[in-house]
């Protein structure tokens, strides 16, 4: 194989963007009831859609937040808290699950189908059962209230096209740094298929997750020390909670009228229990590696400012603590690629292999390290693994044709360049493998 070096990947949204179109099954163009305020709104998604499309994007989602708790008591407890809340809800017939994930910046997050998870960081900035319950009870509001299919709506309106439309929701709010380093390996970057709220959908969250956990007996201020902490991260700028605020804008007004209806419409509710106990119980583990999360937020921080020699000091810091913290594994693994240390960058992918073996991610970056180091039929079985375990990333059938070319096997390597081809048509490694392709004969 030649020795030219692999161009710098340019991932754009279109790779992961929910395109549809108007004769796409499951698409109702006009109006629907909305299943809250029971009136009248425009929604060209249907029900069917919204969990098509959680089905086939909330696994990335989970797998770049770094899949999901490895602990399973404390995830089973953060599912149950969540289920006792489903039932009671607008919808209680869409398929919910709930889970912790591994990544520690602070956020909590829905697909419209139901699926929600709440990240290490935000966990660790609870303290009590209520507060968890008003945390899902949000997620749950975003979800009844339909807001992802109406945003979809909307741009799919704003965006009609001859023959069809194309709609998306989905942003990247990590800094430049993080966001070329994700081009780079081909990857999502973290909030990428979440959807922007608005100020009037967080309002009606806030709204619907207070009435959902107050159904479900628990005390109001649950949702006021939500709030109050929401608040108090928002005003303080805490760098792992850019994200959460991205998606979720804060404001002294959402505090005030968590107040508010704590003390009117649900003032029966304000005694009723927090569960405070339950909760640290159950995070107690959790919490016994704070410090080595916190140690990974300011490594991310810093990955985000292409300071990697500094961030590589915090990631080495939290592994000293906590080993085989799958997480700090990835992150590290990420920050030895940034720094063209493709041994220790194989060594920590390895590790994090080990560490979590039915997560996917890892098997990406081991693969993507082996292709730097030359060993291309370690790279192939690393990729093949994760399109088996995680299908749905384009760039995983790129590397997999990169790395059988490096193999000499040209045939089977044209096979995948060329079904890459079918879903990428744009961009250097599309570039590279259509000029393959004509080299080889297979294109004229």
């Amino acid at each position: 194989m030649a020795e030219e070096s692999l161009l710098p990947i340019e991932v754009t949204r279109r790779h992961f963007l929910w395109i549809t179109s108007m004769s796409a099954a499951g698409f109702v163009a006009g109006c629907a009831v909305n299943p809250v305020t029971g009136t009248r709104q425009l929604m060209l998604v249907s029900e069917e859609k919204e969990i098509s499309i959680d089905r086939q994007y909330s696994p990335q989602q989970f797998s770049t937040d770094y899949g999901s708790l490895q602990d399973k008591p404390l995830n089973d407890y953060i599912s149950a808290t969540g289920r006792k809340m489903a039932g009671r809800t607008h919808r209680p017939q869409m398929p919910y699950s709930f889970r912790g994930v591994n990544a520690v910046y602070v956020n909590a997050y829905a697909f419209p189908g139901g699926s929600i998870a709440a990240t290490r960081g935000i966990l660790l900035s609870l303290e009590n059962e209520a507060e968890l319950a008003a945390l899902l009870g949000h997620e749950l509001g975003h979800v009844n209230a339909r807001h992802t299919a109406e945003i979809m709506s909307k741009q799919m309106l704003a965006t009609a096209v001859v023959g069809g439309v194309a709609a998306f929701v989905g942003i990247s709010q990590e800094s430049a740094g993080a966001s070329a380093l994700a081009a780079q390996l081909g990857m999502l970057t973290s909030g990428v298929l979440l959807a922007k709220y608005s100020r009037d959908n967080e309002r009606q969250a806030d709204a619907l997750g207070m009435e959902y956990m107050v159904r479900s007996g628990y005390g109001t201020d649950g949702m006021v020390g939500l709030m109050e902490m929401l608040n108090s991260m928002s005003k303080g700028k805490v760098s792992s909670a850019e994200l959460l605020f991205a998606t979720h804008p804060m404001s002294d007004e959402r505090y005030q009228a968590a107040v508010s209806r704590a003390n009117s419409e649900y003032r029966s509710a304000k005694q009723n229990p927090l569960y405070r106990e339950r909760y640290m119980d159950h995070t107690a583990g959790l919490r016994k590696i704070q410090g080595a999360i916190e140690e990974m937020q300011k490594g991310e921080t810093l990955m985000g400012k292409q300071k990697y020699a500094e961030a590589e000091g915090h990631f080495e810091t939290a592994l000293k603590r906590t080993p085989n913290d799958y997480a700090g594994l990835a992150m590290m693994a990420k920050c030895q690629l940034a720094q063209k240390k493709v041994d220790a960058a194989s060594r920590y992918a390895d590790k994090a292999k080990e560490a979590y073996p039915a997560e996917a991610q890892a098997y990406y970056l081991s693969g993507f390290a082996e292709i730097q180091r030359k060993k291309y039929e370690s790279a192939y079985n690393d990729f093949s693994t994760y399109e088996k375990r995680l299908p749905g990333n384009p760039y995983t059938i790129f590397y997999k044709g990169y790395s059988l070319e490096g193999m000499g096997r040209k045939e089977v390597a044209a096979k995948e360049y060329s079904r890459f081809l079918q879903l990428v048509n744009e961009g250097n490694e599309a570039k590279y493998a259509y000029t393959r392709l004509r080299q080889w004969g297979y294109v004229r």
